[in-house]
Formats: structure tokens, sequence, C-alpha cells
């Protein structure tokens, strides 16, 4: 469902999604890694998940030193989507950064979510939070001079690359000695056994992916059927302020 979700917004505007670790326990991206240059090859390079080849080494070790003590660790999950269309979600009953987190929090070990400039936009003043608007000179859109809203203001997607983040907790089973209580209420201890993960971050990536693959398609389908039910005099007018050819049907032959 998320590949077919992908191929409808590839097909409709060229809209790209990637999902990357960017976080692992302490270990971080670097502040000024660039988020517009990342790729799908540069996330699958290493089976960390991680497009910064230092850092991914990093998070690899860490990983490994917990395995090795039957410890498990958590992290954070980045997820940008780009040339998503402008004007999907509503102000109110399904804002879109809102069904965003439905979704991602729905994901097993799923604690956290955030999106833009998240928890740390509380030590911005509103002066500084703002995203100022300005004209393309080359498309003549209107854009944002920052991303602070992470692409979505007021519930609605403005056109701008789209940045959330989900964070994950350590998996529960570990191999390691815990107290618990068995259903006749005895208290007793549990030791994790079989093959778990020390650490889900990678293999979350492509379910975070999907799930926003997933609400971006279904946001756009409802788009469409709300504001195409009448003909308009713009027929070949884009969002995204750029002239693209007009979508094709999946499956129709050329």
């Amino acid at each position: 469902a998320g590949a077919v979700a992908k191929e409808i917004l590839r097909s409709y505007s060229n809209c790209q999604i990637i999902a990357y670790v960017r976080q692992v326990q302490d270990i971080c991206l670097p502040q000024d890694f660039n988020l517009d240059d990342v790729t799908l090859e540069q996330v699958e390079a290493n089976i960390a998940r991680c497009p910064h080849p230092e850092t991914a080494q990093a998070m690899i070790s860490r990983i490994d030193q917990i395995r090795r003590t039957g410890n498990s660790i958590g992290g954070v999950v980045e997820c940008i989507a780009r040339n998503v269309p402008a004007g999907l979600g509503s102000p109110v009953f399904d804002k879109l950064e809102a069904d965003l987190a439905k979704a991602c929090m729905s994901l097993p070990a799923a604690k956290g979510f955030e999106i833009g400039s998240g928890f740390s936009g509380v030590l911005l003043t509103g002066k500084e939070h703002n995203d100022e608007f300005y004209i393309d000179s080359h498309t003549g859109r209107t854009r944002t001079k920052s991303n602070r809203s992470g692409g979505i203001q007021g519930g609605i997607s403005n056109g701008e690359t789209i940045i959330l983040r989900v964070a994950f907790k350590p998996t529960s089973t570990i191999g390691q000695l815990q107290n618990t209580v068995t259903r006749d209420g005895k208290e007793t201890t549990l030791r994790g056994k079989g093959r778990h993960d020390p650490c889900v971050l990678p293999r979350a990536c492509p379910m975070v992916d999907n799930m926003v693959a997933l609400v971006l398609a279904d946001a756009l389908a409802c788009h469409l059927a709300q504001c195409q039910l009448l003909p308009t005099e713009h027929a070949d007018f884009n969002p995204l302020g750029v002239q693209l050819p007009p979508p094709q049907v999946l499956g129709a032959s050329s």
C-alpha cells in the first residue's frame, strides 16, 4: 500500500519521501547536516540507515556495544517529504500534522512525534519562529524564508518540505533479568529469549516513510475530491507553482 501511495504522489507532483535514523541514544546527526541533500542511496548505504557515514559508524558501534550486554536502546527517525502540493489537509478537524502524528504514533514502539521546529521551537520568540513569505523569482511560487513550521501551517501543507521526527523507545524484550508478575498475580523474574533487535530504529525507517506516504496520498485524494467538483478557469494550475504535465492515470496506456 505504501508503494502504491508513493507512486501516486510521485506521478502527481514528483513527491519524494525519505526516512532515516537521525539519532540513536545520544548520538545524533551534526547540527549543520543539510536535509536538502539527503538521498535514499545514502540512507541505504549502511545498516544503521543514517545518511551521514561518520555518525552511522558511531551508531553501529553503540548498538553493537549495547547488544553484547543483552540490553537495548532507542532513538529518533526523521522523515522528509519533498514537493508536497500546497493545500493538503484542513484547518480544524483533519489537520495534516494531526493525521501524520496519528499514523506515526500508531507504529510499534513509537513514543513521541514532532514536526518542524518541534519542541525546540519553545526556545524562540514569535518573531524568530515565524516563517516569512516571499515570491520565488524562478518559479513564481509563494515560499517561506525558513521552514520552522515543517511544511505545514494551520493544518494545511504550504508547499515546503515536510519535516517530521518520531521517537522510538528501546526494545522491551531484552536478555537481562527483569522483575515481572504472572497472570496468577505472583512476582517472578523474566529473561527474554530468542532473536530481538537491540535497536528498532533501522527497521522503523521504512515503516515511517510508508505511513507518511499513505497519509499524504489520502490527503491528496480528499483534496482533489473536494476542490475539483466544479471546473476551474485555470485547469493547468499546479499548487507547486511549476508547470507540470497532467497527472497520468496509473495503468493507463499512452
